[in-house]
């Protein structure tokens, strides 16, 4: 990773401190890191991580290359006006804010400005997330590395040539954490009203998901594949999966619930 850029991180929440962490772990120096955020507590942790921290965002917009924006989507317009310093200097805006577009950051900043918008995921807090990127014309290609380095400092990233597949990835990847935690909130509580004890019912639930998505990831081949391959003609999985994936099953319920994501993401994107 490149440290020599000075990095304004406006928003400290879960995810900027995931991203804090990260940054940190993969040898940037925490002199090149700069928070903004208007809570004291957020100021605190930062000052733990041995990251400067203060409440507004002009000050931090003068001196940085990179404008990493964290906030909520309802802090945005806020914080937009104060960055006109940042603007100037040349620095590229990298947004992780959810449903705001590039068109509409580079709009708020009053001129054709290098913008970069990402969608990372939960897991980004363990360092294992999944982060898809886009980025306008006006992105160089120096900032377009730096800004993958930044994301790829909590996972793996994906870069996307059209911004309009990136509501098909906050359907897939980013609400998609939460898809898995169904999985195994509901494979804990079929454990349990198959009579095992509540501390094995979720371990056995945690483990399985995990390591069954660790070995998908390692195998090299197809989920469907490897389906087949663990799915004994009339056995115990057979059983299962022919519940599972009868009308309406598991593939069509997906299907359903991921175009509702996407289809939100559009609304998110107009409001």
């Amino acid at each position: 990773m490149s440290t020599n850029e000075h990095i304004l991180l406006v928003g400290f929440g879960n995810m900027g401190q995931a991203l804090g962490r990260g940054w940190l772990a993969h040898g940037r120096d925490a002199s090149s890191i700069e928070v903004a955020d208007p809570i004291a507590g957020a100021r605190a942790v930062a000052a733990t991580l041995g990251i400067a921290a203060c409440d507004g965002v002009a000050a931090g917009a003068a001196r940085a290359d990179v404008v990493v924006l964290a906030v909520k989507p309802n802090q945005l317009s806020g914080v937009l006006p104060e960055c006109s310093a940042a603007v100037a200097r040349g620095a590229v805006f990298l947004s992780i804010v959810a449903g705001k577009t590039i068109a509409q950051i580079a709009a708020a900043l009053g001129t054709a400005a290098a913008v970069v918008r990402a969608m990372p995921n939960t897991p980004a807090a363990i360092g294992k997330g999944m982060t898809a990127l886009v980025a306008n014309a006006a992105v160089s290609a120096a900032q377009r590395t730096l800004c993958g380095e930044l994301l790829g400092a909590v996972g793996a990233v994906a870069w996307l040539d059209d911004e309009r597949h990136m509501d098909a990835v906050t359907a897939i990847s980013g609400s998609g954490p939460a898809y898995v935690f169904l999985l195994i909130e509901c494979l804990e509580q079929a454990a349990l009203e198959l009579g095992l004890e509540a501390a094995l019912a979720k371990q056995l639930a945690l483990a399985t998901v995990a390591g069954a998505g660790e070995y998908a990831a390692a195998a090299g081949e197809s989920a469907a594949e490897l389906r087949r391959r663990v799915t004994s003609p009339n056995g115990t999985t057979q059983a299962a999966l022919t519940v599972l994936m009868e009308q309406p099953g598991m593939r069509e319920l997906l299907v359903r619930a991921t175009r509702a994501a996407a289809e939100r993401s559009r609304e998110l994107a107009t409001s």
